[in-house]
């Protein structure tokens, strides 16, 4: 690609976090000439002074892209993964979206979202689907002009035909990135990125992103109504000895994928805070991020959790009909206890931004201390988030929209 002039001028680095030298700071040196009323020996008349304006930049810093300075508040924004839509939405920007990595994440958006008066993001047909044939092309991001990029370079690595200098590039001539992806799951970034790499919560990175976008009342907002939801579910919790195991898993192909309930990142976000007891604590069979080993129906059969909390299973990548019915009709399966008790559930998922991490602490000690908390419904593929009676809400729905709406 020939050599663009730099379009961002206004989009200033500083701070260096690992990626063979992708964040150098590349501010320009500051110091100007002196001119009139600078000297000190020169009197200056009334019409000569001036009112000095405010710099209207503010930066922000982030692990693993360093520090970004912005002088206006972005109004194009690029964001991969459904935790930065979900951000985007509750802080008020999401018509600032103009793409995701896959345009079916806004069908998960849309069954979070839908009961929340005013919370929703742009409809499909107005956003661009990043991947593609394992990668993306590096001219769509040119197309689409972002002000900021909400991914994390680090992950940019792992895409084919995609470099370092294609990342250095396109922060230059477009606009920064600004993400962290590696929190999801604690894991490894990737060669060349480990060094100082830290991890987030989902409200500590929500934080930051609100201070991009100039934010922070509603994110404070929000974080008060998640400091609330989080004493109310904890302080309810039944005594340990009364609390069910739980399996976590995914099914597929006729195996089922386990995960830890209390496994670190912030994808676990809204099974951690349960107490519950995880019914693969002890195994080393559970993976994060890559298919590992499975368990048979016999497999499972032999642990038999008290209940079972399917992953994804609200989101488009699973046709829940078909799960259900491939489990409770198999002769193994049908034996679980899960099973018999009515205990399989659709669960939330990992790729989950403020306002789903809310809604998927609510499903889920719904669903798993229905005692304490109230019955979960049940989900039909295609169907929305149940819209519950105040009395049933363990958070105030309505003042989480109007924070969204900015009406607080």
């Amino acid at each position: 690609m020939s050599e663009r002039p730099t379009r961002r001028d206004v989009i200033k680095y500083g701070g260096i976090a690992g990626g063979a030298g992708l964040l150098a700071g590349c501010a320009g040196n500051t110091e100007q000439t002196p001119g009139p009323g600078d000297d000190a020996t020169e009197t200056s008349t009334p019409t000569e002074t001036s009112t000095p304006t405010e710099d209207p930049s503010y930066t922000v810093e982030l692990s693993p892209v360093g520090e970004v300075t912005f002088e206006e508040v972005p109004g194009d924004v690029m964001a991969y993964s459904p935790q930065y839509v979900d951000m985007l939405a509750a802080f008020g920007h999401a018509d600032s979206l103009n793409s995701m990595g896959f345009l079916s994440y806004a069908d998960t958006m849309e069954y979070f979202f839908t009961h929340l008066d005013g919370v929703e993001i742009p409809p499909k047909d107005d956003l661009t689907q990043l991947f593609s044939n394992g990668s993306f092309d590096k001219e769509l991001l040119y197309e689409l002009d972002s002000d900021v990029h909400l991914q994390d370079p680090a992950w940019l690595s792992n895409f084919d035909g995609w470099s370092t200098a294609d990342t250095e590039e396109i922060r230059d001539n477009v606009g920064p990135f600004f993400a962290n992806r590696y929190s999801r799951e604690h894991t490894q970034p990737p060669k060349g990125w480990r060094d100082g790499y830290r991890y987030y919560t989902i409200w500590e990175l929500s934080g930051r992103v609100a201070q991009v976008f100039q934010e922070e009342a509603r994110f404070a907002a929000l974080q008060e109504e998640y400091e609330k939801l989080y004493v109310r579910v904890r302080s309810n919790l039944p005594r340990k000895a009364e609390r069910p195991t739980v399996g976590l898993i995914a099914f597929y192909d006729g195996e089922f994928y386990p995960y830890k309930i209390s496994g670190p990142g912030f994808g676990k976000a809204h099974t951690r805070p349960m107490g519950a007891v995880d019914a693969f604590a002890d195994s080393d069979r559970t993976y994060d991020e890559n298919y590992g080993s499975t368990y048979d129906f016999e497999g499972m059969l032999e642990i038999d959790p008290d209940v079972l909390l399917h992953n994804f299973a609200v989101t488009p990548f699973y046709d829940w009909g078909s799960v259900t019915e491939e489990i409770t009709t198999d002769d193994v399966g049908k034996e679980l206890t899960a099973v018999k008790n009515d205990r399989l559930y659709a669960s939330g998922q990992s790729f989950q931004g403020p306002i789903q991490n809310l809604l998927q602490i609510e499903m889920t000690a719904k669903q798993l201390y229905p005692d304490q908390f109230g019955e979960w419904p049940d989900y039909q593929s295609g169907g929305t988030y149940p819209e519950f009676d105040e009395d049933e809400q363990l958070f105030d729905h309505d003042r989480v929209a109007a924070i969204a709406r900015g009406e607080f």
